[in-house]
């Protein structure tokens, strides 16, 4: 639930900025290019996150294979 509150704030706060740089300082031919920058930072920031749980999860899979309860054949 934690998490849901922390992207709806997120969303807001970036709806708030980007319409606020609409009504004052972006020209209109640009305006449409906000949005497809924010969803592709957003998903490079979900890659990013993809990459390091696969990280932790292969620092724990060392650890058990160390452990002898995962074995790979």
């Amino acid at each position: 639930m934690k998490h849901i509150v922390k992207l709806l704030a997120l969303l807001v706060a970036v709806s708030a900025f980007w319409i606020g740089l609409l009504e004052t300082v972006i020209p209109h031919s640009y305006a449409w290019l906000l949005p497809v920058y924010f969803v592709v930072s957003l998903g490079c920031y979900g890659l990013l996150m993809v990459g390091v749980g696969l990280l932790h999860f292969y620092g724990f899979e060392l650890l058990l294979m160390e452990d002898g309860t995962i074995y790979f054949y």
